[in-house]
């Protein structure tokens, strides 16, 4: 398997269209992990418009998986990306049973912000994280992220307008 970036116990890479059933498959075994804080693709028709989306030009998407099985560990997005002057967008991320709570999240999170830094060009991401996901907070909290702000209302996921507060990391300024 071609990995993109590899550190700790995990690597990551880009979904494809191969990945469906395993994909869908890891989402079912973790439904109670994500709700009520995302809604993942979770049918054949849901993952191929989740491959469509992360192609455009202001989107991007990464599987984590695990380094030793190569198994699917969970995956991120960057969406509203932006290049010009601001260089940023927005990263979204769930780890997948049985490995959440391992330090895949934390590991893929971090090589794909790395990538995102280095090889994607971008100066800035922001993660929206509803007050209440205790994983995702320690995720960003682990990473560096910095707690800017919050959102009432500011996403409508699983069918209601749900607060959030933003944390965001910038790249690394060069000596």
């Amino acid at each position: 398997m071609r990995y993109l970036r590899t550190g700790g116990p995990a690597a990551i890479r880009r979904p494809r269209p191969t990945d469906s059933d395993e994909f869908i498959a890891a989402v079912r075994r973790s439904h109670d992990l994500h709700h009520p804080w995302l809604v993942a693709p979770g049918s054949p028709e849901e993952y191929d418009s989740y491959l469509r989306r992360i192609r455009r030009r202001d989107s991007a998407g990464y599987l984590i998986c695990d380094r030793a099985s190569g198994e699917i560990a969970g995956y991120v997005n960057i969406s509203g990306i932006v290049l010009g002057a601001l260089r940023g967008g927005f990263l979204g991320y769930a780890a997948f049973r049985p490995y959440s709570g391992t330090g895949h999240a934390s590991a893929g999170v971090a090589l794909v912000i790395d990538h995102a830094f280095t090889t994607v060009g971008l100066h800035r991401l922001e993660a929206n994280i509803q007050p209440g996901n205790e994983p995702s907070r320690r995720v960003a909290r682990k990473l560096g992220f910095r707690l800017e702000g919050f959102s009432p209302d500011y996403l409508f996921i699983d069918g209601a307008w749900r607060d959030h507060e933003r944390w965001a990391i910038t790249a690394p300024t060069p000596a």
